[in-house]
């Protein structure tokens, strides 16, 4: 017979102590100092463009969210069928701009999956150990990084001097596009220098027929 306390009994107030309040502040603890480390990481390790502060406050919360969605699903089984069916609908249709973005959205959520199940010590040793790595080979410096040189010339006769001086100047030139117009020919080459020196552009816009010469960063990555 169903009494008056079973129809306001709620299986949802049962599973209020399913967590420990002390679990969830020291797993939530751990998550925020993982991903105050990550982010650290990525300020260090960024090369980009444009700097995003979001994207490094995205690392910290996505560490400290997985940990809060993992320890529910551990705590339920039946919650854990449920949470996956959820989370598959999710769609997220912001573009990545650096292929390195990936390893820290990957590495942010790992060490909040890892830190909930109770490793501890894989999360933390793991992810210092991913720091290390990122921090020695993402910093490196590195003489062959590519450049690439606009050059605006007066004709093919100073383009092909001025592209002659600079491959002995350099350990690579590439001829990416030329561009002729009346009065003018515009190269862009592809470069990878020998040291860090830069001189060799001053004497290039010094050359008689050149009218400008711009040295810009390239990351190598290209169309063709």
């Amino acid at each position: 017979m169903t009494t008056f306390q079973d129809i306001f009994k709620s299986s949802f107030l049962e599973n209020v102590n399913s967590v420990s309040l002390l679990d969830m502040f020291l797993a939530l603890a751990l998550a925020f100092g993982l991903g105050m480390f990550i982010f650290l990481v990525y300020k260090k390790t960024f090369s980009g463009v444009m700097y995003s502060s979001s994207f490094g406050v995205t690392l910290v919360a996505l560490t400290m969210i997985t940990t809060l969605v993992i320890l529910a699903v551990t705590s339920n089984i039946v919650l854990s069928l449920g949470m996956v069916g959820a989370l598959s609908i999710v769609r997220f249709r912001t573009a990545i701009k650096e292929p390195l973005d990936i390893a820290f959205l990957f590495w942010s959520i790992a060490a909040g999956i890892v830190l909930a199940a109770g490793l501890i010590p894989l999360a933390v040793i793991g992810s210092v150990c991913i720091g290390i790595v990122l921090l020695v080979f993402v910093n490196q410096k590195s003489w062959a990084d590519p450049y690439i040189l606009v050059l605006r010339c007066d004709g093919a006769a100073s383009a092909q001097a001025a592209q002659t001086y600079l491959e002995g100047q350099t350990r690579r030139c590439i001829l990416k596009s030329k561009t002729v117009q009346p009065g003018e020919v515009e190269l862009n080459l592809e470069v990878r220098l020998k040291d860090d020196g830069t001189g060799f552009v001053n004497t290039l816009g010094d050359m008689e027929g050149v009218h400008s010469a711009v040295l810009v960063s390239y990351n190598g990555d290209y169309m063709g």
